[in-house]
C-alpha cells in the first residue's frame, strides 16, 4: 500500500527559499497537493479551516509558534489528532530528533534532505514502510585474494579530496593495497553519511568531526582514526546589500547558512558574529539576530541568490568560490583566519572494522596520508581528480581552474598533517558544548584511535607542539582576526533622543521609522512600561514607555514627544516595537575611539543594556543595545501581542 499521490500536505516553513526547495521535492516524489503555512500560527489556522489536510511537514524553528509547540497542540485537538506529523528541521543531532519524536512527531527527516529520505521519512510516519528486519552487521565482502571491500562516504567538497586521489591512484594501478579494495559512495548531504554509519551501510566515512561526536555519544560504535585535512572553509556574503560600516548591521536581523549543526562551520560562524557583537544561533532557543539555516552545500550558491535577506554562508570549499567566481557572493573570510590549522572533517571506521581488519585500516590510513601529502605536489593534476572526484556527473559545473585556485591559497586547504590532536577535539568540544550548548561531552580518549596514525605519520604515538607549519594546533586568533576585520559593534551612525537631561542614542539600521504620537489601545495584564499597542498602517505594534522602562519619573506627553519604531530581536525572530521618548535630536556618527565602557553606577540604566558612553562634542551619549532593551520574559510577553490581533 502507497500514501495517495493525491493527499493534501500541509507545508510549514518560515524560510520561502526554504519552502520552495521542500515543495519542489515533494513534488519529485510524486506530491503535488501542497498548502503552504509561514509558521505555525499560520499552520494552526489552516489546518482549522481545511479539514482534507492529510499530512504536515513542519519546519521546528519558526517565528509566533515552532514546530514542537504545533505538533503538541495537534495531538491536544480531537479532530486532528491522527494526522501523521514530519519533522523537517536544520536541528540534526540526535538530542533534538529524540525531543521531536517524545512531542509527538510521528517521524523526523533532518534538513538538508534529498527525495528518496523524505520519501522514506513518509512513509514511515504513515506506518506503511517494509517491516524492518533488525540490522545485522555481516560485515564487509572479503575477496578470494583476502582482501576487505572498505566503504567509505563522503560529500562533494575538497576536504575529501584525498580520498579521491587515493581512489584516483587505486583505480589507474598507481597504488595496489595488498589489504583491501576501496568503494566510495558520495552522498548529498550530511545525514546520509551520518545513517550510512549507523545502519552498516558504510564501514567508514570522512564526515564533520562535532557530528561523529555526536554520533559516538549516542554509542553508536566508531572511532576517529585521522584527520581528513586541515582548514578548507570560507565565509561568503551576499552581493546583494551595501556592506559599510557599521559591518555589523549587514548580518543584523538576516539568515545565514550552515552546512549542518554539529559543524566546525556552526563554531566558527559563531565566534565570528558574537565578536561583532551580535547574537547568533538557530531560532527558538534565545533572542537572536543572525538567524543560522541549515542548507545543503551544494545549494547555498542558489539559496543565497534567490534569498536577498540571506546575509551569506559559511561552508567548506569549493562551495563559496563557485559562488565569488558567479557573481553571487564576496568573500568574507577564510576558516584559517580564525583558527589557523584548525580541523574540520575526520576519518571515521565503525569498531568492527577496526578490530577484524586492524591491517587494512593502516594501510588505508597509511595511504590517505600519502595521498594527502601528494596533493599541493602537482596541484594541476590534483585539480583535475577533484573534479572528477567530486563532480563526476557535472552536475554542479566544477572547473579545474577554479579548484587548481582553492588547492594554491596559502591560507586555504592543508593535506599533509593529518594526525588526529586531542586537544583540536577538546577545543571544539568546549566551545560548542559550553559556549554553544550544542551536542555532549564525550571521552576523546576513547573516541580517538591514534595507533594508525602515529604509524602512518611517523609520530610515535606524539605530535609535536608546533606541527609542521610551526602553528601550535588548536590556537584561535579571534583577537587578531577581530582587528584585522574592524569587527567594532559600536561604531556606526545613531538616532540620537533625549529622556529628560540625558542623550541616548541607537543604531539608526535599527530604526525603522519615526512617528508622532498617536491612538494607543491599553491592553490589561502587561507590564507597567507597556502602554499598549498602535495601527501603523494595518500593522498591530506594541509600545512602550521608555522613561517608565528605565525606572524614571513619568513625564506628560507633548508635541516634542514621539515614537520610534524599532526592530528588536526576540526568540522567535524579529519584532517591531515603538518605544515612546521625550524628544528627537539628530543622527550621528559615532568611531570606535570615542566611546567608552560604560561605570557601573550613575547611568539609570541596567547595564546589559548599554553598549558604552560616546564622548561627543554635543554631550555625552548612552549608546543602547536594542536587542537588549527587555529581558526574554518581556520579550516573549510582547511578541505575544502580535498573535492577538
Amino acid at each position: 500500500m502507497a500514501i495517495d499521490p493525491n493527499i493534501k500536505i500541509l507545508l510549514v516553513e518560515d524560510a520561502g527559499t526554504m519552502r520552495k526547495m521542500e515543495a519542489k521535492i515533494l513534488g519529485q516524489v510524486g506530491f503535488n497537493n501542497i498548502v503552504e503555512a509561514v509558521d505555525g500560527q499560520d499552520a494552526v489556522e489552516k489546518l482549522q479551516a481545511d479539514q482534507d489536510i492529510g499530512l504536515v511537514i513542519s519546519d521546528w524553528s519558526m517565528p509566533n509558534m515552532d514546530g514542537l509547540e504545533l505538533v503538541q497542540w495537534l495531538r491536544s485537538q480531537e479532530q486532528l489528532k491522527d494526522i501523521p506529523f514530519l519533522m523537517a528541521t536544520g536541528h540534526g543531532d540526535k538530542e533534538y530528533v529524540a525531543k521531536a519524536l517524545e512531542g509527538g512527531a510521528s517521524g523526523v527527516v533532518a534538513k538538508p534532505f534529498t527525495p528518496p529520505e523524505l520519501k522514506s521519512a513518509m512513509e514511515k510516519a504513515f506506518g506503511l514502510e517494509q517491516e524492518e528486519v533488525p540490522k545485522v552487521d555481516e560485515g564487509p565482502k572479503v575477496s578470494s585474494e583476502g582482501k576487505v571491500n572498505l566503504k567509505m562516504a563522503h560529500i562533494q567538497i575538497t576536504d575529501h579530496l584525498a580520498l579521491g586521489v587515493l581512489k584516483h591512484w587505486i583505480d589507474t594501478g598507481r597504488e595496489t593495497p595488498a589489504h583491501f579494495t576501496l568503494e566510495t559512495k558520495c552522498m548529498g548531504s550530511w545525514n546520509p553519511v551520518q545513517g550510512a554509519l549507523e545502519s552498516f551501510e558504510v564501514d567508514g566515512a570522512f564526515i564533520l568531526a562535532p557530528a561523529a561526536m555526536d554520533l559516538f555519544s549516542y554509542d553508536v560504535p566508531l572511532k576517529l582514526v585521522l584527520f581528513a585535512h586541515r582548514n578548507g572553509s570560507i565565509c561568503v556574503r551576499n552581493r546583494q546589500g551595501k556592506y559599510i560600516k557599521p559591518y555589523q548591521q549587514f548580518f543584523k536581523h538576516k539568515t545565514f547558512y550552515i552546512p549542518h549543526k554539529m559543524s566546525i562551520h556552526n563554531m566558527l560562524a559563531h565566534m565570528y558574529f558574537t565578536q561583532m557583537g551580535l547574537k547568533p544561533g538557530v531560532a527558538g532557543k534565545e533572542a537572536v539576530n543572525v538567524l543560522f539555516d541549515v542548507a545543503p552545500p551544494v545549494a547555498m550558491p542558489q539559496f543565497l541568490k534567490d534569498n536577498p535577506e540571506a546575509s551569506g554562508f559559511l561552508v567548506a570549499e569549493p562551495i563559496g568560490s563557485r559562488a565569488i567566481a558567479a557573481g553571487i557572493a564576496e568573500k568574507q573570510f577564510l576558516s584559517s583566519e580564525i583558527w589557523d590549522h584548525h580541523p574540520c572533517c575526520v576519518v571515521v571506521f565503525r569498531d568492527e572494522i577496526i578490530a577484524q581488519y586492524p591491517e587494512a585500516v593502516q594501510e588505508f590510513t597509511d595511504l590517505v596520508v600519502k595521498a594527502g601529502k601528494s596533493i599541493k605536489e602537482d596541484i594541476d593534476r590534483s585539480a583535475q581528480i577533484a573534479v572528477d572526484f567530486l563532480d563526476p556527473e557535472k552536475s554542479i559545473g566544477l572547473e579545474p581552474a577554479l579548484l587548481k585556485n582553492v588547492l594554491s591559497d596559502p591560507a586555504g586547504i592543508v593535506y599533509h598533517d593529518l594526525y588526529p590532536v586531542k586537544e583540536d577535539l577538546e577545543t571544539i568540544q568546549d566551545y560548542m558544548v559550553n559556549r554553544m550548548e550544542i551536542g555532549r561531552t564525550i571521552d576523546l580518549d576513547a573516541f580517538i584511535e591514534t595507533r594508525f596514525a602515529s604509524k602512518a605519520c611517523g609520530q610515535g604515538g606524539a605530535r609535536p607542539a608546533g606541527g609542521e607549519n610551526g602553528q601550535r594546533s588548536g590556537a584561535l586568533k579571534m583577537e587578531e582576526f577581530k582587528e584585522k576585520q574592524q569587527l567594532s559593534s559600536r561604531e556606526g551612525k545613531y538616532l540620537v533622543f533625549s529622556l529628560g537631561s540625558e542623550r541616548y542614542g541607537i543604531g539608526i539600521l535599527d530604526v525603522k521609522e519615526i512617528i508622532g504620537l498617536m491612538d494607543i489601545h491599553e491592553l490589561p495584564h502587561m507590564p507597567s512600561f507597556f502602554k499598549g499597542v498602535i495601527n501603523l498602517r494595518d500593522r498591530v505594534i506594541p509600545v512602550m514607555d521608555l522613561r517608565l522602562k528605565f525606572g524614571m519619573e513619568e513625564a506628560a506627553y507633548n508635541e516634542r514627544t514621539c515614537i520610534i519604531i524599532v526592530e528588536i530581536s526576540g526568540v522567535r525572530g524579529s519584532t517591531l516595537t515603538g518605544i515612546i521618548v521625550d524628544s528627537v535630536s539628530e543622527v550621528v556618527n559615532v568611531k570606535d575611539n570615542q566611546v567608552e565602557d560604560a561605570p557601573s553606577f550613575g547611568t539609570g540604566v541596567d547595564q546589559h543594556m548599554i553598549l558604552g558612553m560616546a564622548k561627543l562634542k554635543e554631550g555625552v551619549t548612552i549608546l543602547l543595545d536594542i536587542d537588549r532593551l527587555m529581558h526574554t520574559q518581556e520579550v516573549v510577553a510582547l511578541g505575544a501581542v502580535e498573535e492577538m490581533f
